[in-house]
């Protein structure tokens, strides 16, 4: 009776060890086509014959060490009809001082100091609204603090709009990582971004799908202020991600488009920030819907880790039974299987070594943790941490991320 079980327990184990490789073999093949079939920023024929003014919408909190740099790739820019405004978010080192020095050299520069933050408002939400009042443009471009731009993205990004009459469009830019942990996570993590947020369901047509990169998006103006601007995403985690999904489904007409050569922007700067990133991807999935965020939260256990752990079990204490030979070997056709999606997207798409992708059963793990902490905290009164601001998420629902 006893060996019943264990086959009946075995076979379903490898049952779902099939079906696990079975996703990743979708996931695979979805992240081939975005890199094959993903438009580039600068691969396409300019009909642009209008130069409008664009006001580059900056905010920045706390962010001395990566400004400097940011402000230095704005300023050298080739298009000649442009403003910088860039809002010092009750920042608590130099952020500020270097606002004011950058000021001086440059007649870019907007500089715009917000007011303190109203209730029920995201930090950087607050300060981009903030900053849409100074600006005179009749496009706007939102970036981050921590990214840097080639000195003709911006005239690539107005003739790309103007060529295909965008309402908006948004840029890939390449993700720069700094310590271990984030290089050996961002691959499998990154995984699903190119299916659930892939290009390709963005920019077609008949897909609801719609999603902003933060590091590098222009629009109307006009657009903006039809989709209620970050006024109407300003308890929104992931306002990006949200602002995006309302112009796709207001029916403007949107574009995500390669831009790992042009533009580069930080992930995560260590491992703190990159803990807090990964509980800001559960926190909206649990506030929309605690059992299918449940749910999601265990498939993602056996997508990115159950695998490796079976492997190791099996190999380690053998079995000389049918059922656990056949456990052990789908178990290693899966890890096999989530080691070529992370080789794939590491090398194709962030750039890293071939030896971050062989950690992926820790990446793995950490993504489970995060995503575990996240659930774990969204009904608190500090479920998000970020940029030394913490947030109670238990009143306000999310849609930047859909279940």
């Amino acid at each position: 009776m006893a060996e019943i079980i264990a086959d009946v327990i075995n076979y379903s184990l490898a049952a779902i060890m099939i079906g696990i490789s079975g996703a990743w073999i979708f996931l695979i093949k979805s992240m081939i086509d975005t890199f094959r079939l993903t438009p580039f920023l600068d691969k396409f024929e300019n009909k642009s014959t209008k130069h409008p003014k664009v006001s580059i919408i900056l905010p920045a909190r706390n962010e001395e060490e990566f400004l400097g740099k940011c402000l230095d790739s704005l300023e050298d820019q080739d298009y000649d009809n442009y403003e910088i405004v860039v809002i010092d978010d009750s920042s608590e080192d130099r952020t500020k001082e270097i606002i004011l020095e950058h000021t001086e050299k440059s007649s870019k520069i907007v500089p715009v100091s917000a007011k303190t933050k109203p209730v029920g408002w995201m930090g950087k939400n607050w300060a981009c609204m903030e900053g849409y009042r100074q600006a005179s443009g009749e496009l706007l471009l939102f970036t981050d603090a921590d990214t840097t731009h080639a000195k003709n993205v911006i005239t690539l990004a107005v003739e790309h709009l103007n060529s295909f009459e965008l309402d908006a469009l948004s840029v890939i830019p390449k993700m720069l990582t700094f310590d271990f942990w984030t290089k050996v996570t961002l691959p499998m993590i990154s995984t699903f971004l190119h299916t659930r947020f892939s290009p390709l369901n963005v920019n077609n047509p008949k897909k609801k799908t719609g999603y902003f990169f933060g590091s590098f998006f222009i629009l109307k103006k006009k657009t903006y202020e039809d989709v209620g601007m970050h006024e109407g995403v300003k308890h929104e985690i992931i306002e990006d991600g949200a602002l995006g999904k309302k112009v796709k489904e207001s029916g403007h007409k949107m574009k995500m488009v390669r831009g790992e050569h042009l533009v580069e922007a930080i992930w995560a700067r260590d491992k703190t920030t990159l803990w807090n990133a990964l509980k800001r991807l559960m926190v909206p999935l649990y506030l929309q819907s605690g059992n299918i965020a449940i749910g999601i939260f265990v498939a993602v256990v056996f997508l990115l880790f159950v695998p490796f752990p079976t492997v190791l079990v099996t190999s380690v204490f053998p079995v000389d039974t049918m059922s656990w030979k056949i456990l052990c070997m789908t178990a290693v056709a899966a890890s096999i299987l989530i080691h070529i999606g992370a080789i794939i997207d590491a090398k194709m798409g962030l750039g890293l070594r071939f030896v971050h992708a062989l950690f992926a059963p820790l990446g793995g793990l950490v993504v489970v943790l995060g995503f575990l902490s996240g659930l774990l905290q969204a009904k608190s009164n500090s479920s998000v941490t970020w940029r030394g601001r913490s947030y109670s998420m238990k009143d306000h629902s999310q849609s930047s991320i859909r279940v």
